[in-house]
């Protein structure tokens, strides 16, 4: 096998996989599959960063800033993705968690490879955002040298936002215009240069680590429930129904008698049930505390 040295881990050869195309079915399965198993581990050993990114982030969202993910191709679809989720899940506003890809709304459903290349548009797209010291920009290159992201990254630090970055290739992190460096190290993809694979998989664990991880900080769960959810689908319905059974100990008719005064809010709903007190009376309390549901009802309940 040829080695090249100079070459980000990302765009090497992996060993295990030079004579894949001659396997059976099976086994190119197994090992694509013992390959995915390395990535959960070399997440794990990136740990105390991703903690220091999200204190970050905490930190800058609770003095009104904002999270932008940068990224192209996988890593800027994957940015727009956890972005889009947030909304849903949490309960927060679309422009708290944005996502930034080369190429724009196109690129999420076409490959638009080129439109990585040039470190200006990187730059154009932080100031259309108008990005400024309260915000985080978190770049996503598995390779590491996108130079699309390292525009955004350079324009950001200019502005004062907090800078993170995530590369699957430890030998880019020198060159890296960031703060933090989240660096999973996957090894080579089973078909080399493939990053949706390995790079892929290691990035999505750090991103829904990253929100999840936030949200929890700032008041978003309460025990292992997402009471900031917005009941948009049958499916979000039937569950806030059932957080605010499982907390109260209500049956499901009071339940949904509890949501309808609150209008669908399940944190506020279960405010007024502890404090008994009106939907305004709630919504006070809430932004009293900071929208800690813990705090809000007190020793009324505790999980």
């Amino acid at each position: 096998m040829t080695t090249h040295k100079k070459l980000p881990t990302t765009e090497k050869r992996n060993p295990r996989s030079e004579r894949i195309d001659e396997q059976s079915t099976l086994e190119i399965v197994t090992l694509i599959n013992e390959e995915d198993m390395l990535v959960p581990q070399a997440v794990a050993r990136e740990q105390k960063r991703i903690a220091q990114a999200v204190d970050m982030i905490v930190t800058r969202m609770r003095a009104g800033g904002r999270l932008y993910y940068v990224g192209a191709g996988t890593s800027g679809r994957l940015g727009v993705l956890d972005a889009s989720e947030c909304p849903p899940t949490f309960g927060v506003k679309p422009s708290l968690v944005q996502g930034i890809i080369a190429g724009g709304r196109r690129a999420l459903v076409r490959s638009i490879e080129g439109a990585e290349d040039y470190p200006q548009d990187g730059a154009e797209a932080i100031d259309k955002k108008r990005v400024g010291p309260k915000d985080v920009v978190v770049g996503l290159a598995a390779c590491g040298v996108t130079p699309y992201v390292h525009g955004a990254l350079k324009r950001a630090r200019r502005l004062g936002a907090g800078t993170i970055f995530v590369t699957c290739a430890p030998e880019s992190i020198d060159s890296i215009p960031a703060e933090i460096v989240i660096n999973p190290v996957v090894g080579p993809e089973v078909v080399t240069g493939s990053t949706r694979m390995k790079a892929g998989t290691a990035t999505k664990l750090v991103l829904n680590t990253l929100t999840t991880t936030a949200m929890i900080k700032l008041g978003k769960v309460y025990g292992n429930l997402m009471v900031d959810l917005r009941a948009v689908n049958n499916k979000l319905r039937d569950r806030s129904v059932r957080i605010v059974v499982d907390v109260t100990d209500l049956s499901r008719r009071r339940a949904q008698a509890l949501l309808r005064r609150a209008e669908g809010r399940v944190k506020a709903a279960l405010v007024m049930h502890y404090r008994q007190v009106d939907l305004h009376e709630a919504l006070r309390i809430l932004d009293e505390t900071e929208q800690s549901l813990r705090r809000a009802i007190g020793d009324a309940k505790r999980l």
